[in-house]
This record gives C-alpha cells, structure tokens and sequence, in this order.
C-alpha cells in the first residue's frame, strides 16, 4: 500500500488502551450497504463526546429521509485507535471513522484506504487543520471536527475557600504568566487546604509537550525522542512540581470522573471539549468556572478528524453525512452540546458561538474565551507517526513516579529503553 505523510498536527487526549468499541445505545456498525427500497443505514463511530447529540444526528435523517444513522461511542480515544487500526483496509469499521490527532499521522500513513473529502469541502477550515489531512499527493482525506485551544476550569467554591481570588477576571490575572507561576499557585493552594490543587500530573504533560514544537519526531522522520532536552526537561518538571500538586496521574479513570463532583481538586486544564466531561460527571456543582488564560500562553489540547474507510458500504453516502457534520454551522451546534471548539474560521463569526455563555460554568462566555484561547495558540506540535506510542510511554513514566513504583531517574531510564524498542 502507498505510505504518505501530513505536514503538520496538534496535541490531544489519551487513556487507558483497550479494543472494544462500545456502542451508544446503538448496533454494531453494518456491513451491508442501501437496502432495495432505497434506505441506507450508516454508522459513525467516535469516542469522548464529539457534541453529536441525537437530536443533532436527528436533523439529518429529517433531512435525508431513507437515511438512519447509528452512532457508536468508544470510551476513550485509546479505544477508538485500537479498533481502527486492527480493521482497517479490512471489515469491520463504520462508514465513518474518527481519528483523534495524537494518532492521525499514524492513519495518514494508510491515506490510500480513506475516501478523498469532496473539493467543494475544501478550504474552510483553519489551514493548519486541513494541512494535516492532507497527504503527499494532494488528497485531503479527513474532515476536520473541533479543535482544543485551552483555558482554566476551576473550583470558585474551593478557591474562596483556599483565600484566593474566584472572580474569572481575577483568575486570569493571577494565572497569567509561565508555569513556574502556575505551581507557585498550586503549592499556595496545597499548602492552605492540604489538598490537591489539580486533576492530573499528566495532564500538565501534555499541556507543556503542546507548546513545543518539536517534541519526539522532526518532520524529516529523525526521532529525537530521548534526545530533545525539551522532553526530559518537560518530564522533569513534570515530575518534581506536577506531581506533588495532582490528584492522580492520568485521566480517564472511574475514580477520576467521580472527583469531578467531590471537590478532590480545584482546577483543571481545559479545552472546550472538557467542558461537557465536566459538566456531564459533575451535574449538580455549582462551583465550576473557567478562566481565559494558560500558562505559558497558549495551548491546543485535542480535536480530531471524520475520515470515511473508501472500502466501506455507503462511502457516498458517508461523504455527504461528513461533510454535513463537519460544517461550520454544525460545528456550532455541536459547541454548545458539549463545548467541542470549531476548527473553521467561518464560525466564528456564528453569533451562535461568539455570544454562547454556559450556564453550569457560572455563564462564562466559552464561546468568547474559545476565539481568544485559539488565537493564543503560536505552535502547532509537529506529531509523527509514532508520536501516540511515545508520549503515552512517557506518561506512563511519569505514572510511575506518581504510584511510587520507580523514582524520577529510574523511570525515565524504563523510557528511554522502551522508547529503543519502538
């Protein structure tokens, strides 16, 4: 099969691995295409919450009459990879396929089995996003969804009652500055309550690796992974001034989503998408806020792409679904469902999305923080094919450390010998 590579891409979300797609109320994907009478049933498959709420994918079947749509969820980004990766160019995906970034160049590698996005798609989405999915012939094989530009949730309630400012405006001027001043907070907050002050040790990983822009991989294919003294010093601080103020050391656990409600912590980094993870796993808090400001300045955390397996059953038909959900006034829609930020610049000129205030956040104006968190945004991380299986090695380095497992040196030892075997 012909190989070929992106330009560029951006940062996002990972889990705990797993193979099993878990269905949302739904059946598995079909592998029969329209029936006789001239109905066609398609299947999507994402995972997280892309903001594709029923009554979204509701308004295109009333718009297609004949057409069904059955929408398979992944628990985790982790999840989706691994199906997608073990069917594809076989049987067994949906008609459309999710990919988050953080393993896109690894499909962009097998770019000859996905279905090229219709040329009036093209050019309205943000350049750096459509440059990422397009392949070294020109094909763009995959429709941008959202984008991650990042800000800061946090606890009003548990900030007051640490003595520090609650008052968004105030958050943000106190939060503004590098991440030396990000812990200097944090250990404030420690010290005045004895508890964490944030969700996750390597979620600030990411955070930081997301401003490189160079992080296990030169564009040239060159791995510089155990190399770039970005990444150790990254682990580094990771280790000695992330730890100590986290809560746990990933994400995506059951214990962590139940910590979202139970004030074990008191903030969060937070791309829009988090937004709906809080809101949905914490429904009756009435603390949550979000504050328009990163340290270091900007950051992406996430967004991902629909591409359409070109040996699936309704590949059309899929085109056309794609195309709708990935639309600028779509984008919007599925923004205020769950806080995903759209990856088109036309939207943001969508009232929908510039005037948008989310009650659960205390109504902070995420639509307004959104545009200004994105144009923050200064670096876009080059991510090679094998940037997922690195950096998921290092934050199960840095996991190490947080259990007690292995000391600082030890594990990223363990790292640099897995890293050797990749």
């Amino acid at each position: 099969m012909k190989l070929s590579r992106p330009i560029a891409t951006i940062a996002t979300v990972a889990g705990a691995a797993s193979i099993a797609i878990i269905a949302a109320g739904c059946s598995a994907p079909s592998a029969s295409g329209g029936g006789d009478d001239g109905t066609v049933e398609l299947t999507i498959a994402t995972f997280n919450d892309f903001g594709y709420s029923d009554e979204l994918l509701q308004e295109y079947m009333d718009e297609n009459p004949g057409v069904t749509i059955v929408h398979n969820r992944a628990a985790t980004s982790n999840d989706a990879r691994a199906n997608y990766f073990q069917k594809l160019g076989k049987e067994g995906l949906a008609d459309i396929e999710a990919v988050e970034v953080d393993w896109f160049t690894e499909a962009m590698e097998y770019s000859d089995l996905l279905a090229e996005v219709p040329a009036d798609a093209e050019g309205r989405w943000l350049d750096w996003k459509e440059a990422a999915a397009t392949d070294g012939e020109g094909r763009l094989v995959g429709f941008g969804t959202d984008i991650g530009p990042q800000g800061v949730c946090y606890r009003s309630d548990l900030f007051a009652a640490a003595g520090l400012p609650t008052d968004r405006a105030d958050v943000a001027a106190l939060l503004d500055g590098d991440w030396d001043n990000f812990f200097s907070v944090a250990d404030q907050y420690t010290a005045a309550t004895g508890k964490p002050f944030i969700d996750s040790a390597n979620s600030v990983l990411q955070g930081i690796v997301n401003q490189l822009e160079t992080a296990y991989e030169e564009p040239d294919g060159t791995i510089v992974a155990t190399e770039n003294p970005d990444i150790e010093d990254a682990y580094t601080t990771v280790v000695e001034r992330a730890v100590p103020i986290s809560a746990y050391a990933g994400q995506w656990s059951d214990d962590w989503f139940a910590s979202m409600a139970n004030g074990e912590f008191a903030a969060m980094l937070c791309p829009g998408w988090m937004h709906g993870v809080i809101s949905g796993n914490a429904p009756e808090v009435a603390g949550w806020d979000v504050a328009d400001v990163f340290p270091g300045g900007g950051g992406n955390w996430g967004g991902s792409y629909l591409t359409v397996p070109a040996n699936g059953a309704n590949v059309e038909e899929a085109l056309k679904l794609a195309d709708w959900l990935t639309a600028p006034e779509q984008q919007v829609k599925a923004f205020v469902n769950a806080g995903t930020f759209p990856s088109q610049s036309a939207a943001y000129e969508d009232e929908g999305l510039t005037a948008f205030t989310n009650e659960y956040f205390n109504n902070a104006p995420t639509g307004e923080i959104g545009i200004n968190r994105a144009e923050a945004v200064t670096v876009a991380t080059f991510k090679g094919p094998k940037f997922f299986q690195f950096h998921d090695a290092l934050q199960n380095a840095v996991t190490r450390v947080f259990d007690g497992v292995e000391d600082a040196s030890t594990s990223w030892d363990t790292w640099v010998t897995e890293v050797s075997a990749f």
